[in-house]
């Protein structure tokens, strides 16, 4: 029997609230068992064979303890107007599906829609100059004839700046949080949050409740690299989150740009650095910028997923499952064989069954350590 949408939701909650539990072990789980709401069905002898899985996580599991929980706060993001997108739900993001460390689930409101055909990180430092505010402006108004979604942190300078030119310039706009949905940080960003959401929204993989911990920070900026197509860096130091973004968005092989300053100026060196150290391209103007990316002006259409790295459009004449899995391998280069399962969302059984037919066809070769590669 299939469960239900809330079934299934709830009980992938209470796995992110079971203690000792990850998203790799959750990852581990769901994938063994077909879903979140197979692996409270499951008992101990189905769990404790699954590899990474001890005595401690199966008795953990086990014990359900944390379903009651689960359900209040189904209940509670219902109250609050709060969609609740586990990783297996058709409307998660496809960028970050794709990613190894994806977030097991996302916490939203506003009107998104996380599979805009094109994306824009825009970060850098909250001690934002008057050049970085003027050069931000700049970029969003340039940005306008592409009708990109953008990306950022709604913390002080480059974000909030980048977020509130946004909406002047009628430019949907997300806002990813180190915190949970009803703790806005910092508090003076409260309305421009608000008004976000009716063209873009907030997102964080945090629960409701959540306060913005310093150690929440590095795994907001991944989110935001993760759903970018491209990061652009303001201004940052030689140290801080931008930087922080710009490295995850390098292991998600997201381009990276970065606008030049003043060789003085402390809050341009670290964008200087970035381009000197060849691990961002000059940024010189959007225009040079959407050439890169091969970008017509014009809005592509929305609500067709349409992205260079989408799954569905990258090898033809292969059914969507299967484009998915080539997709995923050829951004990776080799995968195991659960992590195939992890990203993709499907049953290990059909996984396996769709890997054969594609070696059947020369697509794919088997590796040793139950890894999987392109031929």
């Amino acid at each position: 029997m299939q469960p239900s949408s809330d079934a299934e939701k709830i009980c992938i909650l209470a796995l992110m609230h079971t203690p000792g539990i990850g998203a790799v072990t959750i990852r581990q789980l769901i994938s063994h068992c077909g879903s979140a709401f197979q692996v409270f069905q499951a008992d101990y002898k189905k769990l404790i064979k699954i590899p990474g899985i001890g005595d401690k996580i199966v008795k953990s599991v086990l014990s359900k303890n944390t379903l009651e929980l689960a359900e209040r706060e189904l209940a509670e993001c219902r109250k609050t107007g709060t969609q609740l997108l586990s990783f297996n739900d058709p409307d998660y993001p496809v960028r970050l599906r794709a990613l190894y460390d994806a977030p097991v689930a996302l916490y939203t409101k506003g009107t998104t829609d996380f599979n805009w055909p094109r994306t824009v990180g825009i970060v850098g430092t909250r001690k934002i100059s008057e050049y970085g505010k003027l050069i931000t402006e700049n970029i969003i108004r340039d940005l306008v004839p592409y009708q990109p979604l953008v990306v950022s942190g709604l913390a002080y300078g480059v974000d909030i700046t980048a977020h509130r030119h946004c909406l002047r310039n009628n430019l949907a706009t997300l806002g990813v949080m180190a915190s949970g949905l009803d703790v806005i940080y910092p508090a003076p960003h409260q309305r421009t949050a608000f008004e976000m959401q009716d063209n873009g929204g907030i997102v964080t993989e945090n629960a409701l409740g959540t306060k913005p911990d310093f150690m929440r920070f590095p795994a907001r900026n991944r989110i935001i690299a993760g759903l970018s197509d491209v990061i652009i860096v303001v201004e940052s130091g030689r140290t801080g989150g931008s930087l922080i973004t710009v490295e995850f968005a390098q292991n998600y092989h997201r381009e990276v740009f970065a606008v030049p300053g003043a060789i003085n100026e402390a809050q341009s060196e670290g964008c200087n650095f970035l381009i000197r150290d060849h691990k961002a391209s000059i940024f010189t103007s959007v225009e040079d910028m959407a050439e890169t990316l091969g970008w017509l002006k014009g809005a592509p259409q929305i609500g067709s997923g349409v992205m260079t790295n989408d799954p569905v459009i990258t090898f033809e004449g292969f059914t969507q499952e299967e484009a998915q899995v080539l997709s995923l391998l050829k951004q990776r280069g080799s995968m195991q064989l659960d992590e195939l399962a992890w990203q993709s969302g499907m049953h290990l059984n059909r996984l396996a069954s769709l890997l054969l037919n594609l070696e059947f066809q020369g697509m794919v070769r088997s590796m040793p350590g139950k890894k999987y590669g392109l031929i």
